[in-house]
This record gives C-alpha cells, structure tokens and sequence, in this order.
C-alpha cells in the first residue's frame, strides 16, 4: 500500500510518529470482520480523519459501520491501481465529511458501482465461461446437484466442483446460485 502511494508525486505518505500532520487514512483488510471495525473505530477516536477502505469484502450491514467509522471510498483490493487509490485520499483530503445520512448515501453508491465493475468482465460472458462450465452451469440450473452433475458429464465429483470452483473465482460471484444467475442473465445458458 505504502508503495502504491509513494509512487504519485500528489500523496504524501506519514509515519506513524506524524499523524498530526495525518489528512487521510487508508486502512486495508481482507475483509471487514470485528477486529478490522475495532481497529478502525479506535483510529477514528484517536484522529477523526476520513478514511479511505481498502477491501474486497463487506458484510451486511458493514457500511452504516463504515459510515460511523469516518469511511468516506472504498476500493476493491483486487482492483487497486495506485491512480486509483491516490486519487481516493485526494477526494477525501478536499471534500469536507458530509452528514452521516449522505456519506451513507454517497458511500453505498460507491460500493454499488464498484460492485457492479467487479463483476462487469470485461470481455462477453460467453467467452468468459469454457463450454465445461457452462454445460456445468446449465445443469446446476436445472436442479441438479454436485453427482448428479458428474454422473451426467461422465466427470468425477470433484472435477465438477473444481469447475464450479473455477469459474465463481474467476468471475468473482459469490456462490453457486450466483453463478447461474450471472449465467441467466448473460444469456450463456
């Protein structure tokens, strides 16, 4: 993260003994659990600065924590470039912290529109699935389960969730319902 920052001349990136001169935090985490809220509540107490989110994953309800928090951007870490997370502490040093109503409003579009860019491939969805996975998701689809999958492609079970596996990764959906439904709606199957 420090790397990412220091590489754009307009991002000056404090140690920890000069969080006075602190405009802007950019806090990282896998995912939002108890002890990233923790550990972000207690800078927000200590620094009441705007925070900038780095993370690929948020639990119900997380955002009106995050809103609480001071958490003005998030940004996936799967897609963080340095443009894009120096150009998030900007906006955060220069815009002054609306009400909490609309920094809830603001951040839950953010989120919705990153959302959508994660899921967005870039290419067209039929070539984003190999003809294995969608025949896997075309049966998943019709009801069938994880053997009954292999029996019908003549596949082991284990192949059968290596592919499932596979393609809800690549495409970053969440389960399987998710996956046919992207399917559906794609128009693959």
């Amino acid at each position: 993260m420090v790397d990412l920052l220091e590489a754009r001349a307009s991002v000056e990136v404090v140690e920890d003994r000069a969080r006075d001169e602190t405009d802007v935090i950019v806090a990282a985490f896998d995912r939002l659990s108890a002890d990233a809220f923790t550990a972000l509540r207690e800078v927000t107490a200590e620094l009441g600065k705007p925070i900038v989110l780095v993370t690929d994953r948020i639990e119900e309800g997380g955002l009106a924590t995050a809103v609480a928090c001071r958490v003005v951007a998030i940004l996936p870490r799967s897609a963080m470039t340095d443009s894009r997370v120096a150009d998030s502490v900007r906006v955060a040093a220069s815009d002054a912290v609306a009400s909490p109503s609309d920094l809830l409003g603001r951040l839950a579009g953010h989120a919705e529109r990153l959302h959508r860019e994660m899921l967005a491939p870039s290419v067209p969805a039929g070539s984003a699935l190999s003809p294995r996975e969608i025949d896997v998701l075309r049966l998943m689809a019709d009801g069938l389960d994880t053997q009954e999958i292999a029996t019908e492609l003549s596949y082991s079970e284990r192949t059968v969730k290596n592919v499932i596996y596979a393609a809800t990764d690549r495409l970053r959906l969440r389960n399987r319902s998710h996956a046919v439904a992207y399917a559906i709606r794609e128009g693959v199957i």
